[in-house]
């Protein structure tokens, strides 16, 4: 079975999208930035991305990225940074749980890339390495199911 990092030629290429946050840009930019970088060294195609408001409207775009049949997985970025009430748990908590389910009606694997909720600015900063985490799982889900 092929593993990480194996050259592009000797596997089918893993098709990726892109969903990342707008809200608190000055985190989730360099979170696409290393998400892009993770792909390119794992040798994954980039397919698609695209910017969303904030976390809350990702799921929409995921689902037309999981309906698309050139994307294998779907990786979101998105930081949820604590504010003076509990909405962004409500933000956070209801995301995750509608793009869970969308990664399993579609049968295709979702990258999850969102820190938070109850974080702080400094926290969701020393966070953006997640993006590649997501990266990575998502690849190793696609190579994964391709086995079954």
């Amino acid at each position: 079975m092929p593993s990480l990092g194996t050259p592009k030629g000797e596997r089918d290429a893993i098709r990726l999208a892109l969903v990342a946050s707008e809200f608190n840009y000055d985190v989730t930019a360099l979170m696409l930035e290393r998400a892009r970088e993770e792909a390119e060294f794992l040798h994954a195609e980039v397919t698609g991305e695209v910017k969303v408001p904030g976390v809350f409207e990702m799921p929409l775009a995921a689902k037309a990225f999981f309906d698309k049949p050139d994307v294998d997985a779907v990786i979101v970025l998105g930081a949820v940074i604590e504010g003076e009430t509990s909405h962004d748990e409500l933000v956070a908590n209801q995301s995750a749980r509608k793009l869970l389910d969308l990664s399993v009606s579609s049968g295709k694997p979702l990258g999850f890339g969102i820190s938070g909720p109850g974080e702080s600015r400094l926290q969701a900063q020393d966070r953006i390495e997640k993006a590649a985490d997501a990266v990575r799982a998502a690849v190793k889900m696609v190579e994964r199911l391709r086995g079954l």
